[in-house]
């Protein structure tokens, strides 16, 4: 399906146009809609691939999707949403919803010391477009909710005003279309060494190059519903991964790390004799089956048989090794004959690759012979219905080759076995899989947070979740048997839904392991252990003990905190306790991207260890579409994000908290003004006695949302305690004082610039990164900042290297105040 229909609101009495189009051999001609589920009868609505509806009845409102056919198969389209509005009915209201932010420590708000404010935010809704919008296939970006009108408030703090702009008014303007992006990086999954100057296609288009480090980007085309991406080796040493590559669609940037399999050492083979290679030989175990070549089956492209030596290299990926999950190819799924993308569950998959001995030019192969070990099939129901599959490296989607059928048991010591045997033939595919369709299936839902408190408003957007189900041994289900299929989801602004296969009958038949990850940092999920806490978890008693909650570090404090494995059990309709959540059945999608955050589910959270951020334009990094171009506003551009970090060095027994005060310098429309804050406490290096280091963002210089005058920020450092400073980095100096105007730098508790327009790096100790999304980039300039290098990535802190400036802090006599306190209680006197 390469145009799927899109989203629409009218009102009652206009007309509403849908499209949908879908390729394939030979050109599919025949398509159907559906409204709601059900077939619109072709006669009455005159359809093809564009259903037109005149007069709009509020009880056409729904959702509508099309179906292509030919002989070759069919495909179905994502549903689209309609909504019919009342004559003087709005789809975008006035007044705001309530988004709460967190204020600073020394801002109280209310009698109970709540330090949340709320900002308000306009709901994420389309508006109705007006009469002349009548094609529905363009690229119109139509009309959205959003900010119309905001005020400044200041909120009484210790000592200060802080100035905080809120949502006065919304209202429909044009939607915005921020720019979609994947982006990561491509190792193998062996050694880790970088896909250097892969080759990158999107469907059969080349669409450019990995870098030299491996790391990729890829600039998602408009209206994609499914991404699948081909990285090839031109080297030959891998083979090619096919990945279907979650993307966030309102906009932004993830991350994926993508692993490839290293393809297996060549065997040479008699052309003219009949030769079997194993499939699977993980350690202690049996083969799970075998490939048998029988005699003259080898072919050249042009049919001439080959009888010569053949180099054959066949690269089994097996699920009984659970580390092999990451570098399996696409995301296990098939078009069924009614056209839904439905999921496979594997026993393995190989890639196979045939050459001339001499020459190296590839070979085709006739009927070949797949047997494989049905004692290996632990699922009794899965011997009927094993098939084998290959891969379409354009649609990412497996299709069916054969069916594998019970045989019987081979020579010698194996004659009490049942074989699974099956037929293909090999020609331009070459990635094959042992599956069965799973129709078991249920839905998981899990939230990211932004710190532990697990506040609703706090919710991350952009995280990728990823599931991997287990096959489980019973009674042991920290020891899977066998992995069977993976899949990643990107959270919106309600959490994610994550596809699994689950059971009614057995809880534990099968199990879940999941991971939650941000711009490449790996999120923290509920402890387990030493005891579970329902209300940390997110999900109620006596269902949560039916899932087996268990982190990753449940049995083993030195396992990492950042996985956690659950029994997929179904939910029993019949069981109040688990009409709630987190397990939804497969057919209760909806109820389950719109559940409530109060309904269970599972949770992952950022460790923000002391780390306190405040814009005075309030923005949400995860979510691109909540930027308001304002003067004030951290951020000057939602297309583009540049991250800036100062090191500090500081010299003194403990970790201290260090604060950036961000100011208007320059820029007539907002000097003197605040910007925002950013708190930091700084982090022991762990080779230097009594010294820690911070990196602290500042907002950069530059152009402002208008791009006609350059800002240069007034940025302090202050650091909390009794603190002097006692060296600023040479070169930072010379430059600043080069590039006037100097700021006053008279208190020496502090460290004040006109921030530099350049992207300085580290021998001055500043460190910049543009990023399409600016977690991303905040990630990477801490990354460089730690390392104190600017193209290096540490996490352990090396606080004398490539620092901007360093602090001597001592205990302070009792009763005396800080410098940073001061500034707190009384800033005009400080």
């Amino acid at each position: 399906m390469v145009l799927h229909p899109k989203a629409k609101v009218r009102v009652a009495g206009q007309e509403v146009t849908f499209c949908c189009k879908a390729s394939g051999t030979p050109v599919p001609k025949k398509y159907y809609w559906y409204h709601n589920g059900t077939l619109l009868e072709r006669k009455v609505h005159r359809y093809g691939s564009r259903l037109v509806l005149r007069g709009l009845a509020p009880e056409q409102a729904g959702t509508y999707h099309c179906k292509a056919s030919t002989e070759a198969g069919a495909i179905k389209s994502a549903p689209a949403q309609l909504t019919v509005l009342g004559q003087g009915q709005q789809s975008c209201k006035p007044e705001p919803e309530p988004s709460l932010v967190e204020l600073p420590s020394e801002c109280p708000q209310d009698a109970a010391g709540s330090r949340y404010y709320n900002v308000g935010r306009c709901a994420p809704t389309l508006c109705a477009s007006g009469p002349a919008d009548k094609s529905g296939c363009g690229a119109d970006a139509g009309h959205c909710c959003g900010v119309r009108r905001m005020e400044m408030r200041e909120i009484p703090c210790a000592g200060f005003l802080l100035p905080i702009k809120v949502v006065a008014e919304c209202g429909c303007g044009p939607c915005a279309q921020p720019r979609i992006l994947v982006q990561g990086r491509v190792t193998a999954a062996d050694t880790g060494e970088p896909l250097r100057f892969g080759q990158i296609f999107l469907g059969g288009r080349k669409v450019g190059f990995t870098g030299y480090k491996g790391s990729f980007t890829i600039e998602v085309p408009p209206d994609t519903q499914r991404l699948v991406a081909r990285f090839v080796d031109q080297q030959q040493r891998f083979v090619d991964a096919i990945k279907v590559l979650p993307f966030n669609r309102r906009g932004g940037a993830i991350y994926q790390e993508v692993k490839m399999l290293r393809k297996k050492e060549p065997v040479d083979l008699d052309g003219s004799r009949s030769n079997a290679i194993p499939l699977g030989e993980a350690s202690g175990q049996e083969p799970i089956g075998e490939l048998v070549l029988p005699a003259g089956v080898f072919l050249r492209p042009s049919g001439e048989v080959f009888r010569g030596t053949v180099k054959a290299s066949v690269t089994f990926l097996d699920p009984r090794d659970m580390a092999t999950a990451s570098a399996a190819s696409s995301d296990l799924s098939f078009a069924n004959a009614e056209g839904e993308i439905v999921p496979l569950r594997t026993y393995g998959m190989f890639a196979v690759d045939f050459r001339e001995g001499e020459s190296g030019a590839a070979l085709q192969a006739g009927p070949v012979e797949v047997r494989m070990d049905g004692g290996q099939v632990w699922m009794p129901e899965h011997l009927q219905k094993m098939k084998l599959w290959s891969l379409n490296p354009e649609t990412g989607l497996w299709e069916e080759e054969g069916v594998l059928r019970p045989a019987g048991g081979s020579r010698g010591k194996r004659e009490e076995r049942t074989f699974l045997v099956g037929n293909l033939e090999i020609r331009e595919r070459r990635l094959f899989n042992l599956d069965v369709p799973e129709d078991r299936r249920c839905f998981v839902k899990v939230r990211a947070y932004s710190n532990e408190k697990f506040n609703p408003y706090e919710q991350l957007e952009g995280v990728v979740i990823s599931l991997i189900n287990l096959e489980p041994q019973p009674g042991y289900p920290a020891n899977p048997r066998a992995w069977g299929r993976f899949d990643s989801v990107v959270t919106g602004p309600n959490g994610a839904c994550l596809p699994a296969f689950c059971d009614g009958q057995r809880p534990d038949a099968y199990s879940a392991y999941v991971t939650a990850t941000l711009g490449g940092e790996e999120l923290e999920a509920v402890a387990s252990s030493p005891k579970l806490n329902p209300n940390a978890i997110g999900v109620s008693q006596p269902y949560l003990g039916k899932l087996g909650y268990r982190r990753l570090d449940h049995d083993d404090p030195n396992l990492k905190k950042t996985a956690f494995q659950i029994n997929v059990a179904k939910p029993d309709p019949n069981n109040v306790d688990e009409t709630n959540g987190p397990i939804y059945p497969y057919r209760s999608l909806k109820e389950c991207e719109e559940a409530p955050v109060s309904a269970n589910h599972l949770r992952f959270y950022r460790v923000e260890v002391d780390k306190y951020e405040y814009n005075v334009v309030p923005f949400k990094e995860s979510d691109l579409t909540s930027w308001t171009g304002d003067y004030l506003s951290w951020w000057p551009n939602p297309q583009e994000f540049r991250a800036c970090f100062i090191k500090v060095q500081i010299e003194g027994p403990q970790e201290y908290m260090v604060r950036s005060r961000n100011v208007g310098g320059s820029h007539p429309r907002t000097r003197g003004q605040l910007y925002g804050l950013r708190d930091t406490r700084s982090v022991r290096d762990t080779l230097l006695e009594n010294t820690s280091g911070a990196c602290v963002e500042f907002k950069c210089s530059g152009m402002l949302f208008d791009q006609s005058l350059v800002d240069r920020t007034l940025v302090s450092i202050i650091p909390q305690g009794s603190c002097h400073r006692t060296a600023i980095n040479s070169l930072l100096r010379e430059y600043l004082s080069r590039h006037p105007p100097v700021a006053e730098n008279n208190h020496t508790a502090a460290f004040t610039m006109l921030a530099p327009v350049d992207p300085l790096g580290h021998n001055y100790g500043i460190y910049t990164v543009t990023d399409q999304n600016p977690r991303l980039a905040k990630e990477i300039a801490i990354g460089r900042c730690f390392d104190g290098t600017s193209d290096g990535f540490s996490r352990e802190m090396k606080a004398d290297v490539g620092t901007a400036v360093t602090f001597t802090c001592q205990e302070r006599p009792v009763g005396r105040e800080s410098f940073f306190q001061r500034l707190l209680t009384a800033p005009a006197e400080a």
